[in-house]
């Protein structure tokens, strides 16, 4: 009774985290690049003086640490989902890339912290080169390596909800769409990024509409 209980429980859960996850990384990506230049050749020093992009800034990166935490939870409820039935190769592509994308997400985020507290020291002499290799390095984990792992993520887990029946087909193919435009737009077009996220809001409603539509059966009366 206990394990089928879990199992109704487990779906709502991933459902829950998995919204959660995708607000508070959309929310900070928006925040970021409406915040930092992007134009990386062309660095000024105006975006670190105001006061008000900074705390912006900083409100984004106290974000990140938590939409880690609510992603390692949503990968562990998806895990627990499948159980037995997942393919093992698979299975292994889905927690590795999953971890390498929260820990490239917050060495951006940490990136971003150092160039400011550069910025904040005593004496600092935070000129435009300090600056544009911060940001540089910056938009590079978060474009290039962050949303390359995202994106083997996204296909792993469409791979995984296809071959199980959890996802519909339609959204396994926005799901290889995603890891497509990750892999190869991202580093190119500002704001392809927000294309996980949302997939992730997309992915986890379904997971819960789902579950919330779904009723235990009737209790079987002992003879």
């Amino acid at each position: 009774m206990e394990k089928r209980h879990q199992a109704l429980r487990t779906p709502r859960a991933a459902g829950v985290v998995g919204v959660i996850f995708a607000l508070l990384l959309g929310t900070a990506i928006v925040l970021v690049r409406l915040t930092l230049p992007e134009d990386l050749d062309d660095v000024s020093k105006a975006w670190i003086s105001d006061t008000s992009r900074r705390d912006t800034v900083q409100t984004a990166l106290g974000l990140i640490p938590f939409a880690g935490i609510f992603f390692l939870w949503f990968m562990g409820t998806v895990r627990a989902r499948i159980g037995d039935a997942e393919d093992k190769f698979v299975s292994t592509v889905f927690l590795g890339s999953g971890l390498l994308f929260v820990a490239t997400l917050f060495g951006a985020a940490a990136a971003a912290g150092g160039l400011l507290a550069a910025a904040d020291a005593p004496g600092s002499a935070s000129g435009p080169q300090l600056q544009s290799f911060g940001l540089d390095f910056t938009y590079g984990l978060l474009t290039t390596y962050s949303m390359r792992m995202a994106a083997v993520f996204t296909l792993a887990t469409s791979s995984i909800g296809h071959q199980l029946g959890v996802l519909p087909r339609w959204l396994s193919i926005l799901g290889y769409l995603v890891a497509l435009t990750l892999l190869f737009v991202t580093d190119s077009i500002a704001w392809s990024e927000l294309v996980f996220p949302l997939w992730a809001l997309i992915v986890s409603l379904h997971i819960l509409v789902a579950s919330l539509r779904r009723r235990p059966a009737a209790p079987t009366p002992s003879p």
